[in-house]
């Protein structure tokens, strides 16, 4: 497949897993354990159905949102992951100009290949930093501070992720960070020895430096170290939202890591309005995980998302094609969306509702006579 000849998200992938090593290609597509849920991240979205409203004036569309209070292009963002510069030579700073581009939210990894301070000297560009806890909390306060000094607007931390999951595919390829590469973020402090010889380095790194003891009490703690708001990413129940709330959460990101925690949790679009009605319109609700269609994109609004952010699309783009590549698909996302906006009758995101879309647990409107 020539790069020029792509007409959807999904095709970069098959680029990706020709040109990357076979060890960098398994550890961004793999997910945990059976990879069950990370078949049903797609499947999932797969039966639900649009019902579309006809004979609107659908001659302009307005794809603008506010998120966090600042305003972005259109409800498509981009999800943290992980050392992106073994997808590509620029890495997370081809990402972060592809998102400014376009005019949407960058969230840069903790365990990035690339620094806060590097990140922010591509340019303007709003930008939130994903946090994982560390048992070294004066590490965790001076990336933030960071983070903070150099413009990021929001801390998105991960809380599905004490451990990490059992992503077989990284321990068969004995999975290890290229030797040229580095975690930038994490550079030149003292975070003792890991064990070089396990089976992955991103299971001894996450063991080794995760703070498993991490708990409600600690975004009380994350709130002292800084003014930024705290977005919760890895909710996944109605009952966490509700502590998350009162904990002081600014948002949730439903997310099941990508698939790559706990296998067998639901897809994602499947818990996100359990998610949405504990909120009672609270703190806004964002979803990430199998979103590859502006379809996609649709349905998780319909069912009360505030917007999506996307994740191996972007290494897989970034490993084909570098910025260029991030681009497109930003790009392919926004016009597909576009798309199912107009031909469902919705002109603004405001009009995209819960009555454009039939779910598997909605009562069926009529009973067809046999």
């Amino acid at each position: 497949m020539k790069k020029d000849m792509i007409t959807n998200v999904t095709e970069y992938e098959a680029i990706a897993k020709e040109k990357l090593p076979k060890m960098v290609y398994d550890f961004y597509a793999s997910g945990a354990e059976d990879q069950w849920t990370l078949k049903e991240n797609r499947n999932a979205f797969s039966r639900i159905l649009f019902q579309p409203r006809i004979l609107i004036d659908v001659s302009k569309i307005d794809l603008t949102t506010t998120v966090m209070g600042f305003k972005i292009s259109m409800p498509i963002m981009i999800a943290p992951t992980a050392m992106q510069k073994m997808a590509h030579p620029e890495g997370e700073l081809a990402t972060a100009r592809a998102a400014s581009a376009a005019g949407t939210i960058m969230t840069l990894s903790s365990t990035a290949t690339s620094s806060v301070e590097e990140v922010a000297s591509t340019g303007p560009g709003i930008r939130f930093f994903q946090l994982y806890v560390l048992k070294d909390r004066n590490v965790v306060a001076q990336v933030v501070r960071r983070a903070e000094k150099a413009g990021f607007k929001a801390i998105t931390l991960t809380v599905d992720s004490p451990i990490l999951g059992r992503r077989e595919a990284d321990i068969k390829n004995r999975f290890t960070l290229p030797p040229n590469l580095v975690l930038k973020n994490f550079e030149g402090l003292d975070l003792g020895k890991l064990n070089k010889t396990s089976d992955s380095f991103a299971a001894s790194y996450a063991a080794e430096l995760y703070d498993r003891s991490l708990n409600w009490k600690d975004i009380k703690w994350i709130q002292t170290i800084t003014s930024l708001p705290i977005l919760l990413k890895g909710v996944l129940t109605p009952e966490d939202t509700m502590i998350a709330i009162q904990a002081g959460a600014a948002g949730i990101i439903v997310s099941n890591h990508g698939a790559r925690q706990l296998d067998y949790v639901p897809a994602t679009i499947m818990a996100l309005e359990e998610v949405v009605k504990a909120t009672q319109g609270r703190i806004p609700v964002f979803l990430d995980g199998g979103i590859r269609r502006g379809t996609d994109v649709f349905k998780a609004l319909a069912l009360g998302a505030a917007g999506v952010f996307i994740g191996r699309p972007v290494v897989f783009s970034l490993a084909a094609d570098g910025e260029a590549g991030v681009r497109k698909v930003l790009q392919m996302l926004r016009d597909e969306f576009e798309l199912t906006m107009a031909l469902s009758g919705c002109r603004s995101l405001k009009e995209i509702t819960r009555d454009h879309v039939l779910t598997e647990w909605d009562r069926p409107r009529f009973s067809p006579k046999l």
